[in-house]
């Protein structure tokens, strides 16, 4: 029932607005591409923008044709995502509200790092890396994520793997 939502949502065309607030100053980067998911008997394929700072983060998600789904800010105290009925649901930590409202979890924190091509700080990871010296993969928190593709340093394909969950990112646009 919960992901009955989420197609319905992608099939009455519904729009969850893109940010419209100036950036913070502590932008670390702003990113866009595309997102598969593929959860249980369940897959989604769409894009994303999202725009991390160092204490907060704002993701937009879309449909294949470019309609807002979902929108997830993070800020140091909570995590709200607004779906494009629009409800708005809140918890502390952004992986257990998105399993909780999509239906897969979305690992926001450790992901700032791993869409850079690095592990998160203060957690153990395994990692191997290429010839370059760049992570070609990488487990940490239950993940593991494969690099599978860079444009010159920063990693434009990725692939995460969780226990029931594959996520997979195409990166096409860093500012």
């Amino acid at each position: 029932m919960k992901r009955a939502w989420l197609l319905l949502a992608l099939l009455a065309g519904a729009c969850v607005q893109a940010p419209t607030r100036p950036p913070p100053a502590d932008v670390v980067f702003d990113i866009a591409g595309r997102l598969a998911a593929r959860y249980a008997e369940e897959s989604f394929s769409g894009g994303f923008t999202w725009r991390h700072a160092g204490a907060s983060d704002d993701m937009l998600i879309t449909s294949p044709l470019g309609q807002g789904v979902a929108r997830i800010e993070r800020d140091a105290g909570s995590v709200v995502l607004t779906t494009a009925e629009p409800r708005e649901y809140r918890a502390a930590d952004a992986e257990s509200l998105t399993e909780q409202v999509l239906g897969f979890r979305l690992p926001l924190a450790g992901l700032a790092d791993w869409v850079r091509g690095a592990p998160s700080p203060g957690s153990p990871a395994q990692e191997e890396r290429d010839e370059k010296g760049r992570l070609k993969s990488l487990s940490q928190a239950g993940w593991r994520i494969e690099y599978q593709d860079y444009a010159g340093e920063r990693p434009s394909r990725l692939r995460l793997a969780y226990p029931g969950i594959e996520l997979r990112l195409a990166i096409t646009q860093w500012n």
